[in-house]
């Protein structure tokens, strides 16, 4: 593969991740809107809270994904490239 399709696919992937964070938080959020109306709209208490219950599983599902990005990102980095990179972010401060 050459330079450039390297950097069109690493664009693409950025992307894509940036894109499965987004539809957490939509679908978070469409679950609480539905948890809302089956409890107070519907009067089905039971129904609304068993929804109720999704968002902080969803969202834990895209922490525990970002987090293993973050990790092949920064074990691909190397363990000199890491410290220099702290090391450059506290003293531009």
């Amino acid at each position: 593969m050459d330079n450039q399709q390297t950097v069109e696919r690493k664009a693409k992937m950025e992307a894509a991740e940036e894109s499965t964070t987004d539809l957490a938080i939509l679908a978070s959020a469409a679950s609480v809107a539905l948890s809302w109306y089956q409890f107070f709209g519907r009067g089905n208490r039971m129904q609304g809270l068993f929804i109720g219950l999704w968002p902080p599983t969803i969202l834990a599902f895209a922490s525990y994904y970002n987090q293993k990005r973050m990790e092949e990102k920064l074990s691909a980095m190397g363990p000199g490239r890491i410290v220099s990179s702290i090391e450059q972010m506290l003293s531009s401060r």
